[in-house]
């Protein structure tokens, strides 16, 4: 089956953080036989920051930011079995939306993917002429890669006709063990641009335990935080390519997640971030949210903080021999349970499914 996509950028992780999670999904349905075309937009200097080449796996088409652009990649939708709009393109996303209705076949199986389902709902709530409020009736299917029971009801309460979370996961053949690298030797770790509904929590979970431990060290990675005030312990590597991250994750003795407000509050959302951590056997420290036993168990894969001072008590006394355990099991469990392969055949069920319904009811 053809799948058209549409999304923010498949060649690039640059402020996009859904780059990982596209990536691995894709990869795993082009496996299973599907022809896939991605399309996305050269906007936000991402193309200037590519992370990889255009994947053997998938054509990958990058399109002019502008109408007739626009007009050029969507005239393509009605050569797909199923096309997918993703949420957080950043430009056109209306009318991609729009579009996928328009000119995918009657016969298409249409899909919105949402990789920010906590806060397109608030979105949603807010505003009842929202453009997916608008769209969900002529949508077969939303798909998420976090939430869990809350999106799920919430989506459903909004009328879409099914939900399903699919979500966020490990390509092992793209993040895993490698070599330390001093660039990035620390104590504590983090990975994540700078959003207003990340800012005050990084602040929490980062700065503040950087703060009370002076003797230790601290690296932020990411864009957006060259000009934010910082402890003199905390280092800052600005963006880190696809390609680095395995050292990142490798070399501290232990790394930090820190959920943006929407996903922290809904739970069930581990980021690329926990898995890409887990599988280079990093001790990934993570604040709290509801769900995290489902992916990794508390104290044994990974180590759960309520707080900073909860941070600073774990970076104080995380010896290295701990911090190898905790690697090591985190690294078994999303190798036996969390891996892209798997979310690959969960997907490949649902669209099975689907197309052996629609054949039932014709």
């Amino acid at each position: 089956m053809k799948i058209a996509f549409y999304g923010s950028s498949l060649l690039s992780s640059y402020w996009n953080g859904a780059a990982t999670y596209y990536r691995g999904i894709l990869k795993a349905l082009a496996q299973r036989g599907y022809d896939i075309t991605f399309y996305e937009p050269d906007a936000f200097e991402r193309q200037q920051h590519r992370d990889i080449d255009p994947p053997g796996w998938c054509r990958s088409v990058v399109y002019p930011a502008t109408d007739e652009g626009l007009r050029s990649v969507l005239s393509e939708a009605g050569g797909a079995d199923i096309v997918v709009k993703a949420n957080g393109v950043g430009v056109f996303d209306a009318e991609l939306l729009d579009g996928i209705v328009a000119n995918g076949r009657a016969d298409a199986l249409r899909i919105f993917w949402d990789v920010d389902a906590a806060a397109t709902l608030d979105e949603m709530r807010a505003d009842a002429s929202h453009p997916v409020l608008r769209a969900l009736p002529a949508i077969d299917m939303v798909l998420t890669y976090g939430g869990g029971p809350p999106v799920v009801g919430a989506y459903e309460g909004f009328g879409a006709a099914r939900c399903v979370p699919v979500y966020n996961a490990l390509d092992p053949e793209t993040h895993h063990p490698v070599a330390p690298d001093e660039r990035f030797a620390c104590d504590l770790a983090f990975l994540g641009n700078r959003l207003p509904d990340r800012e005050a929590r990084v602040e929490e979970f980062f700065l503040r335990p950087a703060a009370s431990l002076p003797d230790r060290r601290f690296l932020i990675g990411g864009n957006g935080w060259q000009d934010k005030a910082m402890p003199a312990n905390v280092a800052h590597r600005g963006h880190v390519y696809t390609a680095e991250h395995n050292a990142f994750n490798c070399t501290p003795r232990a790394v930090l997640n820190v959920a943006r407000d929407s996903m922290a509050h809904v739970g069930f959302s581990p980021a690329t971030r926990v898995f890409e951590a887990a599988g280079a056997a990093a001790c990934l420290i993570t604040d709290a949210w509801e769900g995290i036993e489902q992916f990794l168990k508390p104290d044994v894969e990974v180590l759960v903080a309520r707080d900073g001072q909860d941070v600073a008590e774990h970076v104080a006394t995380l010896s290295p021999e701990r911090a190898r355990e905790i690697g090591q099991a985190a690294l078994a469990r999303v190798l036996a349970e969390h891996t892209y392969e798997l979310r690959g055949e969960l997907v490949d069920g649902i669209f099975q499914g689907h197309r052996a319904r629609a054949t039932e009811a014709a």
